[in-house]
């Protein structure tokens, strides 16, 4: 979860079901119990939600001594405090070697995770800045992006452990995704009273039903390598000061994966424009930056642009959350999210030319 939420984030294009959505009204944290174990971050004074962010809450929280950003942690599958104290590891490391993060403070006995009342805490500095969607960078800045990002990828290749052997990463299958377009049609349909967004994903929903009658043949193999990625890098996980990143925040789903692929992930929420297409010159850039600091060559970038493709013809995380979650607060997301499916399929090849040429 970001630092700061500032300004008007690109809408977010995400992969799979996130398992634990909020619905219910911020609570107070724990702010006292908290602070006397950071007995150097003086007194509170006040403690600010921060809005947005789906999955973990997030406070900005002034004291006697400054701001901090408390972060409660929520998310069932990150939310132990052994995987917080691995990412929190992790971030330490990265930040010696010089990239913009945010480490956690240590309280008074060295732990950087607070458990008060079952729940993880965190307590982090406050970092000043704002977010930048694609359409706030240069060509030059989509350039930094892509650096940045591959300097993540070999940084993180330097500090955690070698990943396990192995592949794992099985692509969707059709037989699997049409069953949930049937299950969200009936939904969709019997929802009362209905809406515009009711039509839209009815729509979409017949529309990527014949999608994936036409391409189920093009079903990729299973990814044959992984390493250590951010996990969710996008335009709400980065904080900028002028045109220069000041931060990577939210590493909670720091693990293995295929790296090239979080690479295209990101570039197609970073770039992706209202009507869902995507803005090719300046992936183009972004791509050509992250292949030389990550050492990726065409072929490793054409093989993820060819699985995220994939990835996204069978992914309704969005009509989950609202039809089976009873979660709306990522409706607006899908528009542009459910477009870019279309146009990329229609535009494939010039998709995958950007990234690879």
């Amino acid at each position: 979860m970001p630092l700061l939420r500032v300004g008007t984030p690109a809408p977010l294009v995400s992969a799979g079901t996130p398992a634990s959505p909020l619905r219910s009204a911020t609570p107070v944290p724990p702010v006292g119990d908290l602070l006397r174990r950071y007995r150097e971050a003086g007194e509170p004074l006040s403690c600010e939600p921060v809005t947005q962010g789906l999955l973990n809450r997030g406070y900005r929280l002034f004291t006697t001594r400054g701001a901090y950003f408390l972060k409660q942690h929520l998310d069932a599958p990150t939310a132990d405090r052994d995987t917080i104290s691995r990412q929190h590891r992790a971030t330490q490391r990265l930040h010696a070697l010089g990239l913009p993060v945010a480490p956690p403070l240590a309280d008074s006995a060295g732990r950087t995770v607070a458990v008060i009342g079952g729940r993880c805490y965190a307590l982090h500095p406050w970092i000043d800045g704002r977010h930048r969607d694609g359409t706030q960078l240069s060509t030059g800045g989509s350039l930094r992006l892509g650096a940045l990002l591959g300097h993540v990828h070999t940084c993180l290749e330097q500090v955690m452990e070698s990943p396990p052997p192995g592949g794992g990463h099985e692509s969707a299958r059709p037989e699997d995704t049409l069953r949930v377009i049937d299950e969200l049609l009936r939904l969709a349909r019997a929802h009362r009273p209905r809406t515009g967004f009711d039509a839209l994903a009815e729509h979409r929903l017949l529309e990527r039903r014949g999608l994936l009658a036409e391409h189920a043949h093009h079903r990729p193999p299973a990814a044959t390598s992984a390493g250590w990625v951010h996990g969710d890098f996008h335009p709400l996980n980065l904080l900028y000061r002028g045109a220069e990143p000041a931060a990577i925040v939210d590493w909670d789903r720091l693990g293995v994966q295929p790296r090239a692929e979080e690479a295209v992930r990101a570039a197609a929420i970073f770039f992706v424009r209202p009507a869902g297409e995507l803005a090719l010159e300046k992936v183009r850039a972004y791509a050509r930056a992250y292949r030389r600091a990550a050492g990726a060559d065409a072929a490793e970038l054409a093989s993820a642009v060819h699985r995220v493709w994939w990835e996204r013809l069978n992914d309704f995380w969005i009509l989950r959350w609202r039809y089976q979650l009873h979660d709306r607060r990522a409706d607006p997301q899908f528009p542009a999210a459910s477009a870019l499916v279309v146009w990329w399929t229609r535009e494939y090849q010039a998709v995958r030319d950007a990234f690879t040429g």
